[in-house]
């Protein structure tokens, strides 16, 4: 059976619904008929122990005394639901019985020998009996029965079950309607996030769902969507944003190579000018190899997380082993190196991203240190956090320009200083590594006097 959801939300709300209604039905129509049979007892109870005062025992003889005047007194009252009595002696053989019985008799219930209700049948008619013990000197004497129609009472059970069952019926029919309103109503928001989606395509990814007023699980539903359709969106951004980066670092070092090698083959030339044009193409494919892994170490950046780095090191031996890699420029340059390591325990932070961090960030210190000077390392730490400081005394970075320094491919006054290598990633990876171990970066620095680059693990 293929229902929508709506149906399916109001069928489910009507069975349960019917469940309980069937439950409250049935306990009401029991109750009631408890109530009735408990009247009707206590009513028979009062006429048997009012009848016992008629009673004489002789011997064995049970006897209704003054019978005649009962006889007389069922005569003259109208009676609406005459009692019947009947006595019987201890085993319940018959003894006397009330005139209104005529000719016929009262059973006998064995169960019933020291007080009970039961139902019997009286001449093709339901009746409702009661039978007590006759006692005398604390022995059994014989028994009391006493019997009232059950017609009227039937009847008005009959009429209620009736009742309740076309009662309860209506009901569930005004429910499932009631209900498969109310359901539509309640999707309304699911609705509105499917139409919302049919129309988000690779080209509108800027759209989002309407969050709902009331924060409940539809609203959970929509901040979900809405959260999953940002991830896309910045998944989708990062390739445009990779393929762009791409494009445009690529596009010049091709369209060098492709220069260099048609003047070649335009005309024989000498063997060291081959040499030269290969040397300087081959230049310029490592710069595109270096270029490419930059941007793929960017897009990976992009989505890992801490998790990716499941390994620890001492901050200190991280820079070790990076001035150790930087020695022969530092050596070139005529740098002087001046660590300070002011942290008695051992310091781990996570190796990999910690890595790229100060790569960049002691290779840009080495880049752009001006011959001859101090390249300055400190390590101290604060409460629970590690504070590296890295200063240089280079050329320094404009004010102007530092809001932009970790964007892709920016590099501060690069036309002033084309004779330093650089494509403006270094610093890009350097701040995405730190967001994913969420270490921060702080930059200080004056133009022509040096830059101070601080990071807080």
């Amino acid at each position: 059976m293929n229902l929508s959801f709506k149906n399916r939300l109001a069928l489910h709300y009507m069975i349960a619904t019917a469940i309980i209604m069937a439950v409250a039905f049935t306990a009401v129509y029991f109750v009631v008929k408890g109530v009735v049979y408990q009247n009707i007892d206590n009513d028979l109870s009062f006429e048997a122990e009012k009848h016992t005062e008629e009673i004489k025992v002789v011997g064995d003889s049970i006897k209704i005394k003054n019978k005649k005047e009962w006889e007389e007194r069922e005569h003259r009252e109208v009676q609406v639901n005459p009692v019947f009595i009947q006595i019987l002696d201890k085993n319940g053989t018959f003894m006397d019985k009330s005139p209104n019985l005529k000719e016929n008799e009262l059973d006998y219930n064995e169960k019933a020998n020291f007080g009970g209700s039961y139902n019997e049948i009286l001449n093709s008619k339901p009746i409702r009996q009661i039978q007590l013990p006759i006692e005398e000197n604390g022995k059994i004497k014989g028994f009391i029965v006493a019997a009232m129609l059950l017609e009227a009472s039937k009847m008005v059970l009959l009429n209620l079950r009736n009742i309740l069952l076309l009662v309860y019926l209506l009901l569930l029919a005004s429910l499932y309607f009631i209900s498969k309103f109310i359901a539509g109503r309640s999707i309304i928001p699911v609705k509105n996030v499917t139409e919302t989606t049919n129309r988000i395509t690779r080209n509108n990814l800027n759209k989002r769902v309407a969050l709902p007023q009331n924060k409940d699980e539809l609203f959970d539903l929509s901040a979900g969507i809405n959260d999953l359709l940002q991830r896309i969106e910045n998944a989708m951004e990062r390739e445009r944003q990779f393929t762009s980066d791409a494009s445009h670092e690529l596009r010049t070092p091709l369209t060098t190579l492709k220069g260099t090698l048609e003047v070649l083959i335009r005309k024989p030339r000498e063997r060291a000018e081959y040499e030269d044009k290969i040397k300087f193409s081959l230049t310029e494919i490592d710069r595109m190899t270096a270029t490419l892994e930059q941007l793929l170490l960017l897009a990976r950046l992009d989505t890992s997380s801490k998790t990716t780095d499941d390994s620890s090191m001492p901050l200190a031996t991280i820079i070790d082993e990076i001035l150790s890699r930087h020695k022969n420029k530092i050596s070139e340059k005529k740098l002087s190196i001046s660590f300070k390591n002011d942290i008695e325990n051992e310091t781990l932070v996570p190796q990999y991203f910690s890595n790229l961090i100060l790569e960049n960030i002691i290779g840009n210190a080495v880049k752009y240190a001006k011959n001859a000077t101090k390249v300055y390392i400190s390590i101290t730490q604060s409460d629970s956090k590690i504070i590296c400081k890295i200063q240089d005394e280079g050329i320094g970075i404009k004010k102007e320009d530092l809001n932009n320094l970790f964007n892709n491919f920016f590099r501060s006054d690069a036309l002033n200083h084309k004779n330093i290598s650089g494509n403006g990633l270094g610093l890009s990876i350097a701040k995405k590594a730190a967001d994913a171990i969420n270490a921060e970066i702080f930059v200080e620095s004056e133009f022509g006097a040096g830059t101070t680059f601080t990071i807080i693990f």
